[in-house]
């Protein structure tokens, strides 16, 4: 099954825009494939401002988040894979969700207990639900 998080993520930007708030993402830096300016970078975090009137070519997909943004009046492009964003909320309250840490899942690979469906039916989830609630 697809990650939820991207679509979370999608979801919860419109609402806090739709809201007149302002978007943030906190991002793990240090995950593959994040492209972010590394002279912002703290304790290998980053808060990125993605405003609407903050960004330029916002595209939010089921890969990850990418836009062009400007630090210290450079313009940078920008590329967050959605396995790093950490939390999405809005600034001006808090409000928004964080994130679980998700563990890489190659596609089509089956865990070192997963035989597949016996008897007809489907596997039991492991471990506990990660459901948050958004007020």
């Amino acid at each position: 099954m697809n990650s939820s998080r991207p679509y979370l993520l999608r979801g919860l930007y419109e609402w806090i825009v739709d809201n007149d708030c302002t978007p943030h993402l906190l991002v793990n830096a240090e995950m593959p494939n994040v492209q972010v300016p590394a002279g912002y970078v703290n304790d290998g975090q980053i808060v990125l401002n993605i405003s609407p009137s903050a960004v330029r070519h916002l595209h939010m997909d089921n890969q990850g988040v990418s836009f062009e943004g400007r630090f210290g009046g450079v313009a940078h492009s920008l590329y967050i894979p959605s396995e790093a964003v950490m939390a999405i909320y809005a600034r001006e309250n808090g409000q928004g969700m964080v994130f679980e840490i998700e563990p890489p899942v190659a596609e089509g690979a089956a865990g070192p207990d997963d035989d597949g469906p016996s008897g007809g039916e489907p596997p039991r989830p492991a471990g506990r639900p990660s459901l948050k609630v958004v007020k």
